[in-house]
């Protein structure tokens, strides 16, 4: 075996120099059997943060609560310098010219069975490391985002005690698949630490909306959506064809998570058939309002944080009758972009055992009203920019965009417009549109991102980015 080939397979497998792998974050079992005579005693956290064993055998950071401190640091990180306002629209790249009439090879083969093509495909050693600064962001959010995955998934599981989570249908073997997801986190987090090397960004701090356990399951099924779509909408921008690829086999499982928690709300676990690709800009503006502090010196991230947009009457999961959602935006747990329904409502679908009507966690369900329709009046208010948020309250959320005239659903393969109609100062509202990819399956459906916009400027899922200097604020709807 050759020293390059020993060199490659050790900045796959082995932590970054600097940077030391994440510890799991495992449920410590107390005894090993009715016949062991193995002690036990909780050992401490080395991921940063001390955890708290709890008497259900679950362990969770010591505080999950608002950042109280003053920041010392503002503002998305920089460059050396600036070189524009924003990025032009060019034309098709003119080599990008190939069509196959024939339904065969038409170039000289490299080798058996291989056509001549295809990027990393020379035989070069791989190298599993980012390689640009875009490379660097991108992957530096995608671990932020697996950090907060790690403990929220577990801090539901220590919080709640097996009578809530009987009352939410949940059994015991529920509660081993979620904390099977957490562990996965620990994988997910170490693959990323090691591509970024010594200054990957550590686990933080965090602050979460829910009181029970139909709000965790639901916060989670959004979380990994913004989690799922923020990684599709940059993958294929990287430049590192290699760090792709393991990311790749990282966010299919993220979608199967998504998924999971979809059934687990008692939602239809697969409404779309294509899933949405966004960018880091937009699942940043989700993420960040959910973590309270970081470590000193932290890595911090240059990505934009939007205005939020509220939509007043997102449907609530709960109910058995979505479209009697109060109007007011009080049937979401609080004000932040991807907080949960309410789950204490009246008309609440968890116990209705009528097909079409109920909502208690399940493999599959139909809903005989659906959470939203074409022509939908949805009511709006969005936030002015300026706000600080994130990590010790030092990000500021800011936009580049006019007067909002537009609202942009973006979903599967599309992102449509509607006019929106300005009632007041920052509020208004538009009607859900119309739209098909192909047949009928319908453009807006699942859990969603929307934005008020300046510009109905048409982008296609390689270039959405393009429309981030229109955005004026984001928000996350909850369309089936």
């Amino acid at each position: 075996m050759s020293n390059s080939f020993i060199l490659a397979a050790a900045l796959l497998l082995a932590p970054a120099l600097g940077a030391p792998a994440p510890a799991p974050q495992v449920t410590q079992p107390a005894s090993f059997g009715p016949d062991s005579q193995i002690s036990f005693q909780p050992q401490p956290s080395t991921t940063g943060y001390r955890q708290e064993y709890l008497e259900n055998g679950y362990s969770s950071a010591t505080y999950h609560g608002p950042y109280t401190g003053t920041p010392t640091t503002i503002g998305a990180a920089p460059g050396p310098t600036t070189l524009a306002a924003s990025i032009g629209t060019l034309p098709p790249n003119p080599t990008a010219t190939y069509y196959n009439t024939k339904g065969v090879p038409l170039n000289p083969m490299p080798a058996p069975y291989t056509p001549a093509g295809g990027l990393g495909t020379n035989g070069t050693l791989p190298r599993y490391m980012v390689e640009s600064d875009f490379d660097f962001e991108s992957i530096a959010l995608g671990l932020y985002q697996e950090w907060i995955e790690l403990d929220l998934f577990h801090d539901g599981l220590a919080r709640f005690t097996d009578a809530d989570f009987a009352a939410a249908g949940l059994d015991a073997e529920a509660r081993s698949l979620i904390e099977f997801m957490a562990d996965q986190e620990t994988g997910h987090s170490t693959l990323l630490t090691n591509m970024l090397g010594e200054r990957a960004p550590k686990e933080c701090v965090y602050n979460y909306p829910y009181t029970t356990v139909r709000e965790w399951v639901d916060f989670m099924q959004r979380v990994t959506r913004f989690g799922e779509s923020g990684v599709w909408g940059f993958i294929n921008h990287l430049d590192s064809r290699e760090v792709g690829q393991l990311l790749a086999q990282s966010i299919a499982t993220e979608a199967r998570q998504q998924q999971i928690f979809r059934q687990m709300s008692g939602l239809t676990p697969m409404d779309v058939w294509f899933e949405n690709g966004w960018p880091q800009s937009w699942s940043w503006t989700m993420l960040a309002p959910y973590i309270s502090y970081c470590p000193e010196n932290q890595t911090r991230l240059a990505w934009q944080n939007f205005p939020t947009l509220h939509i007043l009457n997102n449907a609530n999961i709960n109910r058995y009758s979505p479209n009697d959602t109060a109007q007011d935006g009080s049937e979401t747990v609080g004000p932040r972009i991807a907080d949960p329904s309410i789950s204490n409502n009246t008309g609440n679908c968890m116990h209705i055992n009528a097909t079409g009507f109920g909502c208690a966690p399940s493999i599959a369900h139909n809903k005989s009203e659906p959470l939203s329709f074409v022509g939908k009046k949805v009511l709006f208010q969005w936030e002015a920019p300026g706000q600080k948020v994130g990590p010790n309250n030092s990000y500021v959320t800011a936009t580049t965009a006019g007067a909002p005239k537009f609202v942009g659903w973006s979903q599967q393969l599309n992102l449509t417009y509607s006019p929106l109609t300005v009632t007041g100062n920052n509020t208004g509202f538009t009607y859900q549109p119309e739209g098909f990819v192909y047949g009928n399956d319908g453009i807006i459906n699942g859990t969603m991102a929307v934005m008020l916009t300046d510009l109905d400027l048409f982008v296609t899922p390689f270039n959405t980015s393009m429309l981030n200097p229109h955005i004026v604020a984001l928000g996350l709807y909850q369309a089936g």
